[in-house]
């Protein structure tokens, strides 16, 4: 038995109009959710034209002509707009019938190179029992054909596997939400024989330290610590009505462990430092879950990886920025402050998700309106965006 996938509705509307462009073919991303049981495909989103194709516009006639480095670059910019719970779960292509046959070959690279590009940035471990299938979407331009299948990421050799592809309207209407502020206060020291004073891998490093104290921390669920393989819902029954309305919030409470239990045995090191990197400010984090019975296990999951992912593509941005300002040799080791980006959210029609992104202080709102159009395809208006957050350093 393949996978079924549950589709939003308005992407089949989405993927028709792409059809209807007059390139020989579209690629793009497919956003969701993996649930142990179904997944989820609340997002399609074309890849953005490089700004040669845009000017002169040449009509490629074979699939030899994909730009795998624009596609996965696109999918790891886009992987950062998504809150915990949302991932890049798969490629379309919409195509005429004459490259029907490449087809299926170009998307299989595709669903390889993107998932390494994304695994790559990751500070975090998938955990055994979770779904590495992808799906690989196929759509003739003409006949309007749809044929989904899947490849397992985990198995380089893996062959295509038949999946059902079932539209369904208002799909995320009621998911459900959590959220949290976490308080980040991260001490990395710089080690003295670090080579280059290399800031952003020592940074990576630091996180990565940090990153395994928010997997092991205890999560409360509106004030409460729920086992695992509980339903997340169970005990709200009363507020079925509600359901429809808005969305089913829950305020989550991280607490991380201040040291181990008597049991570990703790060794000190002394290590001569020529300075330090200080991560300090409150981040707003969110994660979204299907609403057909979670688990609270499938929900921390979530939350976890938001926190972890929201704070390194941050340091990841600020660095970015760093490089374009100052340029990448630059090796300043006076005091600095640096302001990391603030976390904002913008809402998806007809759905209790909401998509997320980072500014600057100095940024215009425009810009965020131009990133959402380029990377999502979605125009956003400006009284649409919620920035979440105080500034942080």
């Amino acid at each position: 038995m393949g996978r079924t996938y549950f589709v939003e509705e308005a992407i089949g509307q989405y993927l028709s109009d792409l059809s209807t462009k007059l390139k020989p073919y579209v690629t793009g991303l497919l956003i969701g959710q993996c649930s142990p049981q179904r997944d989820y495909v609340i997002r399609a989103v074309r890849t953005p034209p490089k700004e040669e194709q845009r000017e002169d516009n040449i009509s490629l006639f074979n699939l030899a002509s994909i730009d795998e480095e624009w596609i996965t670059t696109h999918a790891s910019q886009v992987s950062r707009m998504l809150p915990g719970g949302l991932l890049v779960l798969g490629v379309f292509i919409v195509a005429t019938p004459e490259l029907s046959k490449e087809s299926q070959n170009a998307l299989r690279k595709l669903i390889f190179s993107v998932e390494k590009s994304l695994t790559k940035r990751r500070l975090w471990k998938p955990a055994e029992e979770e779904v590495s299938d992808r799906a690989a979407l196929q759509i003739c331009s003409s006949t309007k054909k749809v044929v989904c299948r899947t490849y397992d990421v985990q198995d380089p050799k893996s062959s295509a596997k038949p999946a059902d592809w079932k539209y369904q309207n208002a799909l995320s209407a009621s998911w459900l939400a959590l959220g949290c502020t976490v308080n980040v206060n991260i001490h990395i020291p710089l080690l003295a024989t670090s080579p280059n004073h290399d800031l952003e891998k020592n940074t990576k490093n630091g996180l990565n330290r940090w990153s395994k104290q928010i997997e092991d921390s205890v999560f409360l669920i509106n004030g409460q610590v729920r086992s695992d393989d509980t339903e997340l819902l169970e005990g709200q029954k009363k507020s079925k009505g509600n359901t429809q309305s808005g969305t089913q919030f829950s305020d989550v409470k991280v607490l991380t462990q201040l040291s181990q239990g008597s049991s570990h045995r703790s060794t000190a090191a002394v290590q001569i430092c020529s300075g330090s990197i200080n991560l300090k400010g409150a981040v707003k984090c969110r994660a979204y879950i299907h609403n057909n019975k979670p688990k609270v296990k499938e929900a921390v999951q979530a939350l976890k990886r938001d926190i972890i992912n929201t704070l390194s593509d941050r340091c990841e941005i600020l660095f970015e920025d760093l490089i374009i300002n100052e340029g990448p040799h630059k090796k300043n080791f006076e005091r600095a402050y640096h302001v990391l980006p603030q976390r904002l959210f913008v809402p998806i029609a007809g759905s209790t998700v909401m998509l997320s992104d980072y500014k600057f202080g100095d940024e215009a709102t425009g810009e965020i309106q131009e990133r959402f159009v380029e990377m999502l395809d979605q125009s956003v208006q400006a009284e649409d965006i919620h920035i979440a957050e105080d500034m942080s350093t």
